[in-house]
């Protein structure tokens, strides 16, 4: 990596050109890092589903980010150079790059309430870096960065507060998944939810976020796990990750919430929404028993408003969100990628397709069928790949 350090990267990315298209395999250019940034040669990612919406459905219940932009943020990669005045990674470093930062000193960073870190949060948000600008661009134009990852390019830079070093063991085609999915469902149980031994909990959404809500439940040692999805097609692998009982809503007259209610005789003590729908954020939080049942808020919405009855609530339940799953992103990561390595934690089962990264549109094929709970796009050869092409400008 040596030769390419402090010079221009050609490589290839998939672009958005604008929404609503599918994505354009193209040669782009990514500057050398910053200040307190880092370069990384992206090895493999998986394709989310905030990804695909952010694509095809933005306006409804996303809010705009410029185009075009290169998108993807659930990878893993290894460090190829650090710009001025980084000082905890080095060129060869396994890494994790982060949609959301940590810089470690701040009030909410030192607080055991929150994760919620700002460190360049409202420039990753709409696709700059710290300048205001991006570091890839694509036939003389600026290429704008997805919450200031866009792991659906070979190299990537990204804040050195936005990144989690890890194992060098660790393979990164598997643990590529806890930059997003797994990390987020996996946490809405065991850390923001705080699910109990012996409770029942219902989780709301079988894609990869709630099979990992279903595996933190199990890891919690709940005693009844329901799982809730209008595709029976997923009940097989809900059950594989922990799940006692599985519920198609479509297959019942009554509501969803009745139908677990009653089973249940009262409620479960937790639900856990993974889909990003009102409407079934307000089913969960009605599914819960009162006195003591939490909900919590996993699926991602950035717009819609949820409807909540409020005598619901004051009749004892609590709701809450989860960002992330609550972990403080460069330090819980790397506990993360242990736990798997220790065979505490399932990764393998989420990964149903491996693609490269030119059959990408594929992926979002089946993701939106669901047919595919996480497809891993390889984005190199191998991790110790050829040099890339390099300019000097």
């Amino acid at each position: 990596m040596m030769a390419t350090i402090g010079r221009v990267i050609r490589c290839k990315a998939a672009v958005a050109w604008e929404p609503r298209k599918p994505l354009s395999i193209e040669e782009v250019e990514v500057a050398p890092p910053k200040a307190h940034e880092v370069r990384i040669k992206v090895v493999a990612t998986g394709v989310c589903h905030t990804d695909w919406e952010y694509l095809y459905e933005t306006g409804k219940g996303m809010t705009f980010r410029p185009f075009p932009l290169v998108l993807g943020h659930e990878a893993a990669g290894i460090v190829e150079s650090v710009g001025p005045e980084v000082t905890k990674f080095s060129p060869g470093d396994k890494v994790i790059p982060l949609f959301l930062p940590y810089c470690g000193e701040c009030v909410r960073c030192r607080s055991n309430k929150t994760n919620l870190c700002r460190k360049n949060w409202a420039n990753t948000q709409v696709g700059i870096l710290a300048d205001g600008t991006s570091r890839i661009s694509c036939k003389g134009q600026q290429v704008y960065q997805f919450l200031g990852v866009s792991s659906f390019c070979q190299y990537t830079v990204v804040p050195d507060t936005s990144l989690a070093k890890i194992r060098s063991d660790a393979p990164l085609d598997k643990v590529c998944l806890f930059g997003c999915g797994v990390s987020t469902g996996y946490g809405a149980a065991v850390k923001t939810g705080k699910v109990e031994k012996d409770s029942s909990c219902a989780v709301f959404g079988l894609g990869a976020v709630g099979l990992a809500a279903i595996m933190g439940c199990k890891v919690a040692m709940a005693k009844r796990i329901i799982g809730v999805d209008i595709n029976s097609d997923k009940f097989e692998k809900a059950r594989e990750f922990g799940a006692t009982d599985c519920v198609n809503p479509r297959e019942h007259s009554k509501s969803i919430q009745q139908v677990l209610v009653e089973m249940t005789e009262g409620g479960v003590d937790y639900a856990l929404e993974c889909v990003g729908s009102p409407a079934i954020m307000s089913a969960a939080f009605e599914s819960t028993t009162e006195a003591s049942g939490t909900c919590v808020i996993a699926g991602w919405t950035e717009t819609e408003s949820m409807d909540v009855k409020v005598i619901k609530m004051l009749m004892g339940r609590t709701l809450k969100g989860t960002y992330f799953g609550g972990w403080k992103s460069v330090i819980d990561v790397p506990n993360l990628v242990d736990d798997y390595m220790n065979s505490k934690l399932k990764l393998d089962e989420f990964i149903t397709h491996n693609l490269l990264l030119d059959e990408i549109n594929v992926a979002f094929d089946l993701l939106k069928s669901g047919e595919g709970i996480r497809t891993v796009i390889r984005l190199q050869d191998s991790e110790e790949d050829k040099e890339p092409t390099t300019t000097t400008k």
